[in-house]
């Protein structure tokens, strides 16, 4: 049985859930209205699919007028909102309650302008992550952030949870990449902050609302940064007989002054079950490999890849190998790209997202080994290597409620390990549900009253995103 619990449903809004249905529907005739339960079980989970709850009703509409409208009759009835993108948190972020509607932004899916002189793009939050680097390719352009689940996550979810992906440890996470937002708060008004362009005047309010996970408003349209596609991209595999030695190489590259595109790390568990499944080419027979990339023109690539092979071979690696091809380059990311995709192949898992710094890395895989090893489960490690953020994916069976209860006393034990460790909770995935309960952890009691006391002045009666982020004795904190 799960110890993340869900607040008793609001017996007043069930009984009157006829007539919210029929409001909705005279409201936005437009809008796709989803209350039978067959179909509103669809979105009873998201991609932390252990727990589930069949909302109260679905409503999906295709413009920022149809959202100010539904917020605006939810406001004045005191109804629950969950937003939802493609639904692949993997921390709860958009779990519904049975007494909540789930708003989803899935038919908000147009590119409205790329301009590659203002190095900018216009998009509405349904489109997919990767369907704007399509868009911006033609004119020489791409869109850095670059999270594992780009061909389905949405940019409206990515910027609740500040993803972040391969290629953010010179790039940034999606923060750095946010010039602007059209969001509609509770209440239904329609906000415009920042614009196509660098600097807005006043308080950083993109700061704030990036990461938010759906606490504050709900975002419609982003203006998104664009950067120039660089002349050559190309990565290695550095295999090691150890991760004290592959985080010694990533500490000595940093140190070095070398910023790759992207360090990433697979530990051997990892690494079998991704060959299997994609046959990239990954070394077997070593403990700990790292894929690092670089960008540059042609002779800066090689001058880069040499000064990396050159550091790497302080740490006596039992694999070196620099791609030599496109399709090569190819392979070596769809084995990455792949490697969640590919372990669910063999396993349910519990995935972890905390930070730590670079320089705790081998004691914090070792003391994650051995969280794991006494709760009696199998753990893979694939994640950033270059900027510290952890995803143990922890095996497990999720029908077993005792072992989902397990696995979460686990999960907990390890992300406390990354606090203890001068780390933090999390780096993308943000803190749903999964996490909330966690935040003392991190945050004193004052330091979670303000972030409160800012989710209130947002959100007065608390009816956006419930039960995410906050313990849920919350409010009574502030």
């Amino acid at each position: 049985m799960s110890l993340l619990a869900l607040p008793e449903p609001d017996a007043a809004i069930l009984a009157r859930r006829p007539e919210i249905l029929k409001q909705l529907k005279k409201l936005v005739p437009s809008a796709i209205l989803i209350s039978d339960e067959e179909g509103c079980r669809t979105f009873e989970s998201d991609a932390l699919t252990a727990y589930r709850c069949v909302p109260l009703a679905v409503v999906l509409p295709s413009s920022t007028e149809e959202v100010s409208a539904i917020l605006a009759f939810c406001y004045e009835d005191g109804i629950k909102v969950v937003p939802r993108g493609a639904g692949t948190s993997l921390a709860g972020g958009a779990l519904p309650l049975a007494d909540a509607i789930v708003l989803g932004l899935s038919r908000m899916t147009r590119v409205l302008a790329v301009d590659p002189i203002d190095q900018v793009a216009r998009v509405e939050a349904g489109v997919t992550n990767i369907a704007i680097s399509q868009s911006a390719s033609p004119h020489g352009y791409f869109y850095a952030p670059d999270p594992s689940s780009q061909l389905a996550c949405t940019i409206g979810g990515n910027i609740a949870t500040n993803a972040g992906g391969a290629h953010c440890l010179k790039h940034g996470v999606t923060v750095n990449h946010i010039l602007g937002v059209r969001i509609v708060m509770m209440d239904g008004e329609i906000l415009d902050i920042g614009g196509p362009f660098l600097d807005a005047a006043g308080y950083d309010f993109l700061a704030l609302i990036v990461g938010s996970e759906g606490q504050l408003g709900i975002v419609t349209e982003a203006t998104v940064r664009l950067i120039k596609a660089p002349e050559r991209t190309r990565p290695m595999l550095l295999g090691f007989a150890s991760a004290e030695a592959a985080g010694a190489c990533v500490a000595g590259i940093i140190a070095a002054g070398i910023v790759p595109v992207a360090i990433e790390y697979m530990d051997n568990p990892a690494i079998q079950v991704c060959e299997n499944f994609a046959g990239a080419g990954y070394p077997l027979d070593v403990d700990a490999l790292l894929i690092v990339e670089v960008e540059g023109s042609e002779d800066e690539v090689d001058i880069l890849l040499e000064a990396i092979v050159e550091i790497a071979e302080r740490y006596d690696p039992v694999a070196v190998r620099v791609s030599r091809s496109v399709e090569e380059s190819a392979a070596i990311w769809n084995g990455r790209k792949a490697a969640f995709g590919a372990m669910g192949q063999i396993s349910d898992y519990y995935c972890m997202d905390g930070v730590i710094p670079l320089s705790r890395l081998p004691e914090a895989l070792q003391k994650i080994s051995l969280i794991c090893s006494r709760h009696h489960f199998d753990v893979a490690n694939i994640f950033h290597a270059g900027d510290g953020n952890l995803h143990p994916l922890i095996l497990y069976n999720a029908n077993d409620p005792v072992e989902l209860e397990r696995v979460e006393l686990c999960g907990a034990e390890i992300l406390k390990l990354c606090v203890e460790l001068g780390g933090c909770l999390t780096g993308e995935h943000g803190v749903g549900i999964e996490k909330r309960d966690l935040m003392s952890t991190q945050y004193s009691i004052a330091d979670l009253a303000q972030q409160m006391r800012v989710k209130t002045a947002f959100d007065r009666d608390w009816l956006l995103n419930p039960a995410k982020v906050f313990p849920l004795e919350g409010r009574d904190l502030q």
